[in-house]
């Protein structure tokens, strides 16, 4: 393929790539809407792990550190005064970070989340160019030159055994 077909499909790609990114942006960050006091219950408590199991967020442990935790959300989310990522922050508070199942996005938490997103998508990028130099190194057909230089190594090496 020439180099010039090559670089007329880059812009349909690049154009592709910014697309399907904004629309995971929009879907990931869009609100349903209002919804009910138990249904912010539930959410919340599958955010927040068992301060006591392992491996359990708070909505499917039924320790009583877990049904603890559920009354303290449902108590606040009734007094309707603060939003869910108060009530989180509260319960982070208390029971400290270890009770986050989701990380904050900010700060370290934020880098140890994405730098490895980045690291991946670096060397995609990165094993793609290689590749294809690979493949345009294989395709070159040797010229007149190149067999010259073939000829004179083989005297060489027949001279130095």
């Amino acid at each position: 393929m020439s180099w010039n077909k090559q670089v007329k499909r880059w812009p349909g790609w690049m154009v592709l790539l910014l697309v399907v990114v904004g629309l995971l942006a929009v879907g990931a960050t869009r609100d349903t809407g209002p919804r009910t006091p138990e249904e912010r219950v539930e959410e919340i408590s599958k955010r927040l792990a068992c301060p006591v199991c392992d491996g359990e967020s708070v909505f499917e442990s039924r320790n009583n550190a877990s049904q603890s935790i559920r009354t303290e959300i449902a108590q606040q989310v009734a007094a309707g005064t603060v939003s869910d990522d108060e009530i989180v922050t509260f319960i982070e508070q208390r029971f400290g970070g270890k009770v986050l199942l989701v990380p904050r996005a900010t700060g370290i938490d934020a880098l140890v989340w994405a730098l490895p997103a980045a690291a991946l998508v670096c060397s995609v990028v990165g094993l793609a160019f290689a590749f294809r130099r690979w493949k345009l190194a294989a395709d070159t057909v040797p010229d007149d030159a190149d067999r010259a230089l073939v000829a004179a190594a083989l005297q060489r090496g027949e001279a130095d055994g």
